[in-house]
């Protein structure tokens, strides 16, 4: 059985567990935090070398980053696919994967969360109203507006679900929970990629799985009900 070492509101550790969902695997989810460093395992770093998560076990074969991650779940059980075989799609499937962890990440849902959640509840500092401020006025009309705009079909890359709309949702759902809400009139499509990729099965079950952490840490998650009912 796989291990996946994180915690299920990570954006990046819920990708794994989706795709892992997805594919019909069953896997151990080891709680790890790496801002609370109480959650650490002994190994930590030899499982992560950049002290990140999520790390996969597949017995004795460890592996960090969740894209590379997907890949390998990819390559040992390719049906069914998260990767589109058409070229241009799969290009794009992997840019937009790498967009969701790289700049929305980072520039949005990365500051916010240490803004709200880990400064003033881990490390008893208060949260910063002049970053948190930058980042919705200047940060999030431009990171959504593009992903608004490459927003043509059902599917951000080929026909059906991939990695690329799992990564994007991923980080719109723990920005949800923050309490920032997409704003669905102004990025509609965006909004409606949302909606889709959320309803998948595998993507219902792990957001199931994930609401009693939502519970504990007092996050928002009325915004799933629907979803959830």
């Amino acid at each position: 059985m796989l291990k996946i070492y994180g915690v299920p509101i990570s954006v990046h550790a819920r990708k794994v567990i989706v795709v892992s969902r997805l594919k019909a695997l069953p896997y151990e989810l080891v709680p790890v935090a790496p801002v609370i460093p109480g959650s650490l395992p002994p190994n930590w770093r030899e499982l992560s070398p950049t002290g990140l998560i999520p790390v996969m076990q597949d017995g004795d074969f460890t592996l960090a980053d969740s894209s590379a991650i997907c890949v390998y779940l990819e390559r040992m059980h390719p049906q069914p696919s998260v990767y589109p075989s058409a070229p241009r799609d799969h290009a794009s499937a992997l840019w937009l994967e790498q967009y969701a962890g790289g700049t929305l990440f980072r520039q949005i849902v990365h500051p916010l969360f240490h803004e709200t959640v880990v400064n003033p509840n881990i490390l008893q500092q208060p949260t910063n109203p002049h970053r948190v401020d930058e980042v919705v006025t200047r940060a999030m009309p431009e990171v959504f507006g593009y992903l608004d705009s490459v927003c043509g079909g059902a599917h951000l890359a080929g026909p059906v679900l991939s990695v690329a709309d799992i990564a994007v949702a991923s980080n719109l759902v723990t920005l949800q929970y923050l309490g920032f809400m997409l704003d669905r009139s102004r990025f509609a499509k965006l909004a409606g990629l949302l909606d889709r990729t959320i309803r998948h099965p595998a993507f219902i079950e792990a957001l199931r799985a994930e609401q009693p952490a939502v519970q504990q840490m007092g996050l928002r998650g009325d915004f799933l009900k629907p979803v959830l009912a």
